[in-house]
């Protein structure tokens, strides 16, 4: 599904409302049209599942998915239809709850998840990635993490896999020439943010370049980090040929400084972003940048969930935790740096 949206130009959720004839989905006919035509090339096929005989009374087929939040963020809710996707598959339905992270209300939801006796099992999950208490109901029933992971390591937990994908980031860039990178990250308490860093610096001193903190800023994933951050980088005595940040927000503010200092992307300046957010397909240039796994994780999670739950009980596999790989998508803010004396039209046909 990923793929198809990749190809489509569209985002997942798209994707998804169109493959699963979603009723009421506001999409354009040519855009409905357009993704059912490169589905069809790539070869997607969603799950079919036969007709099934009427369920016996208290067959176990309810997932329950217990969220912090939902609406403040379109990361969560793409999670949401990759579990959904998972779930439908397997002939299972997903009950969504949101409880804003209140332990009283937490505690009641899995309680009254737990009273209904077609319940398979809950998928736990979480805004941002972090460390969590597993509420101690939790314990009782089968149950996965997803995009969160616990200090006792209880129970199977599904997460990005961000050093990875901050390492990736970065090695494209060196590998279009780039030694002097700059990177604009997040709020540095969020392990999004560290572990982003992380992937920047290894792939720094995999390539031996050295890591300089005149090169990083920190922000709070919003534009005007991006934008006052952008700016600061390019007033270094040695600026950076790219500029990486840890969000698509945050590179849509450095975009604008870019222009704003009367330099041109990616001539001058490359710029890579994270997140692969709509936004980052309609800027100008359309934005390079690395897919935040959100469907897939949420596949996953419900994956890993109904496995846990068939096998036997001697044989239940250890607890894992799974890192759903963060891969690049190539638009056109990233080019090959430019030699010294080489003419900027001829850097743009590169």
């Amino acid at each position: 599904m990923t793929d198809v949206a990749k190809a489509a130009g569209v985002s997942q959720s798209t994707v998804s409302m169109v493959l699963n004839h979603v009723p009421g989905a506001r999409i354009a006919p040519d855009t409905r049209l357009n993704v059912q035509r490169v589905a069809a090339e790539l070869g997607y096929r969603l799950p079919g599942r036969a007709p099934q005989a009427a369920s016996p009374p208290h067959r176990r087929n309810v997932i329950g998915y217990v969220v912090d939040e939902i609406s403040t963020s379109p990361h969560p809710v793409v999670s949401v239809d990759g579990a959904h996707d998972a779930a439908w598959a397997h002939d299972c339905v997903v009950a969504v709850v949101v409880t804003h992270g209140h332990r009283e209300q937490e505690a009641a939801v899995i309680a009254a998840l737990r009273a209904n006796p077609a319940l398979l099992g809950i998928v736990y999950s979480t805004i941002y990635t972090r460390e969590v208490s597993v509420p101690e109901p939790l314990q009782a029933v089968p149950a996965v993490l997803l995009n969160c992971h616990d200090s006792a390591q209880k129970l199977n937990a599904v997460v990005p896999g961000e050093v990875g994908g901050g390492h990736a980031a970065t090695e494209y860039l060196i590998a279009q020439g780039h030694t002097r990178i700059g990177f604009i990250n997040g709020e540095p308490w969020m392990e999004a943010a560290q572990d982003r860093l992380k992937g920047y610096r290894r792939a720094l001193a995999t390539a031996d370049l050295p890591f300089d903190p005149a090169l990083v800023r920190h922000g709070d994933w919003m534009s005007g980090t991006g934008f006052d951050g952008s700016l600061s980088l390019m007033k270094e005595p040695r600026p950076p040929t790219a500029i990486f940040c840890a969000n698509d927000l945050m590179a849509l503010g450095a975009l604008e400084a870019v222009k704003q200092l009367g330099l041109r992307v990616p001539e001058d300046v490359s710029v890579m972003g994270y997140d692969d957010q709509e936004i980052s397909r309609h800027t100008h240039p359309p934005l390079t940048t690395v897919v935040l796994p959100s469907y897939e994780m949420g596949r996953a999670a419900v994956e890993t969930l109904i496995a846990l739950v068939q096998a036997p009980a001697d044989a239940r596999p250890r607890r894992t935790l799974t890192k759903i790989d963060c891969p690049l998508v190539l638009r056109q803010s990233v080019i090959p740096v430019r030699s010294p004396g080489k003419a900027p039209d001829d850097a743009g046909k590169r």
